[in-house]
């Protein structure tokens, strides 16, 4: 199959076997999406092998409500995304939070991450939540792009982030979800 050619995306729960591929999606994203934004020594030191113990601990840690998912394409794993409870600080509310989307940069415009978004919405408004937040750097342009055609829009809110001593804000995004469905 010609690597340009459309192929089903299947969206299914992560497993603990999903973890090694999930770290590399996650550093070549940061890599990809950020490059530019942030520290290019920074992106350059992220590495799969340290970040693998990580999403291990946090796929094996996570709370009650925390949802992991994959896109496969022709059987590979090609994304990642993870949702839950919206944390503001320690307190939780009622609302759901996008934590993490991810997709591997040879898949990124093909529907993979608009199938995860879609699944994750979905998902939290069939558990009863009214509204899912989630946060993007503020100079991440098709990010919040991405963000704003399915459906979320900037609220105003906006928290500091730093790498390397370089301001990197990120800005807050909400949808209402009203059991609609997807993006």
């Amino acid at each position: 199959m010609d690597d340009h050619s459309p192929a089903p995306v299947h969206i299914r729960e992560m497993t603990l076997a999903d973890c090694p591929r999930v770290a590399e999606i996650r550093v070549r994203g940061w890599q990809n999406a950020y490059k530019g934004l942030m520290p290019r020594s920074y992106l350059d030191g992220l590495d799969v092998a340290a970040e693998l113990p990580r999403r291990r601990a946090h796929f094996t840690q996570a709370g009650e409500g925390v949802v992991n998912l994959v896109a496969q394409w022709a059987g590979e794993v090609v994304g990642w995304s993870c949702h839950g409870p919206y944390r503001e600080g320690e307190r939780r509310t009622g609302d759901a939070e996008l934590y993490a989307i991810y997709v591997a940069p040879d898949r990124i415009a093909r529907g993979v991450g608009r199938a995860l978004l879609r699944n994750s919405v979905a998902r939290s408004a069939a558990a009863g939540h009214e509204r899912m937040l989630l946060r993007v750097l503020r100079e991440n342009a098709s990010a919040r792009r991405f963000y704003e055609r399915a459906g979320f829009l900037a609220d105003g809110a906006e928290e500091p982030f730093e790498i390397e001593g370089v301001e990197v804000p990120e800005v807050r995004y909400v949808r209402l979800l009203g059991g609609t469905g997807g993006p």
